[in-house]
């Protein structure tokens, strides 16, 4: 037997004692059930049993016990607590390892709220799952950029135009000197802009600009379907010259992202829409620290973290904890790139930069391009002016006087300073 544990890290609440509420989630998730069963031996329980590390109290958070709560909603106490559980269990296998450290314990009872906030896996994980085969450094060789921050955008609208209306856009932006672009979540494979038809409607473009200045800018097409569709989806865009795939990666699950990057050869960019139902609330969920983990063990080469002063509801320093959770180490993979976006546009250059330091980013505009006074040139001039001026150590008062594009933009999208929240 392995002696390999992986180590979960949860916040809980409950009106129990908190040591006792920590064993009943190790119990329910591994060996025990709600009452001692007759082949429930010690020797079994000493070698499968998921065992409490340590319980650390923690101040309330001041919200409601999640619905079904069996205790006093008065008398809560809340807890950071970790629990080990031996990899024998389940081996190394994220979809089996989910229905241990994330599986039946949200339902419990005795806890008015559980989250799962963070993971430490052992070797055996990434001896099966290889991580990303692009990362950062394979993205800029195929981007044709080996420095500096990487500028992108979503094409807009987000959905509803024909393939020849797409690719007229992606000829503006590819003109304008964008880095990488990007289908939108909600286009995937629709009646109305299959995506056979936008794949031989954009590359043709992309090849042609290509072929006059020598660097073809990354399209990552949406492939999100069913899993026994990815392989075709993603060959189809490879044998027209596509550079790079998108996956959403809660809609095909782990599983199909690791399907997925097995068989890919280009960069898988990972879209987390579908991450607030389950990341957002401070009662019940898995927590980005977590999640990240897996997502990139599973092969997501980019991972969206959103952007400060975003549209959504994460406050900037979750943000760039997110940023900062993608960008660390994780084992022997490779470094990936985080993705912002949500509302990003010129006026953030600077602050992004102060507060992350790297230019190891891919920074995506929507709006902030497409919606620019001057076209999406204008857009993606301001952008790339903006973070020239940041990266130079020059503060955003000295951009905006000397790009006129940053000028339009701040009076279009609202000045340049943020606001921290």
């Amino acid at each position: 037997m392995s002696s390999s544990q992986v180590v979960a890290t949860y916040i809980i609440e409950t009106s129990m004692p908190l040591g006792r509420a920590a064993e009943i989630l190790a119990g329910e998730q591994s060996t025990g059930t709600f009452v001692r069963v007759a082949r429930e031996s010690d020797d079994l329980r000493a070698r499968f049993a998921a065992q409490v590390l340590d319980v650390a109290e923690l101040p309330l958070a001041g919200a409601s016990p999640l619905p079904g709560f069996a205790g006093d909603p008065s008398d809560r106490r809340r807890a950071r607590i970790r629990v080990s559980f031996p990899l024998d269990n389940f081996g190394p296998s994220i979809p089996n390892l989910l229905a241990a450290v994330a599986g039946n314990l949200f339902e419990i009872r005795e806890l008015s709220a559980i989250r799962l906030v963070d993971l430490d896996l052992p070797g055996e994980f990434t001896e099966r799952y290889r991580g990303p085969a692009f990362g950062v450094d394979g993205t800029r060789r195929l981007m044709g950029r080996p420095e500096g921050v990487l500028l992108g955008t979503i094409i807009k609208p987000s959905i509803g135009m024909s393939p020849e209306e797409t690719a007229e856009v992606v000829d503006e932006l590819a003109a304008a000197g964008i880095d990488f672009i990007k289908d939108d979540e909600l286009q995937g494979n629709g009646p109305h802009a299959p995506l056979e038809a936008r794949v031989k409607a954009i590359m043709p473009v992309l090849e042609r600009h290509a072929d006059r200045t020598g660097r073809k800018p990354m399209y990552a097409f949406n492939i999100t379907d069913d899993i026994d569709r990815l392989q075709r989806n993603h060959d189809l865009v490879v044998a027209h010259g596509g550079t790079a795939v998108m996956a959403c990666v809660n809609m095909i699950g782990l599983a199909g992202l690791a399907y997925l990057r097995e068989r890919a050869q280009v960069p898988i960019h990972g879209h987390r829409a579908m991450l607030g139902s389950f990341a957002r609330s401070e009662q019940v969920g898995i927590a980005f620290r977590a999640w990240q983990k897996l997502a990139r063990l599973s092969g997501a080469d980019h991972l969206h973290t959103n952007g400060i002063s975003n549209k959504f509801y994460e406050s900037d320093a979750e943000v760039l904890g997110s940023i900062e959770d993608v960008r660390a180490p994780l084992a022997d993979t490779t470094p990936i790139l985080p993705v912002l976006s949500s509302g990003q546009w010129a006026g953030l250059a600077h602050e992004t930069y102060a507060r992350t330091s790297t230019t190891d980013l891919l920074v995506l505009a929507g709006g902030g391009i497409h919606g620019h006074p001057d076209g999406v040139a204008g857009g993606v001039h301001s952008m790339r002016d903006a973070w020239a001026s940041a990266v130079r150590g020059e503060d955003a008062d000295q951009a905006y006087a000397s790009s006129e594009a940053v000028r339009h933009a701040a009076e279009k999208f609202g000045g340049m300073r943020v606001a921290n929240r």
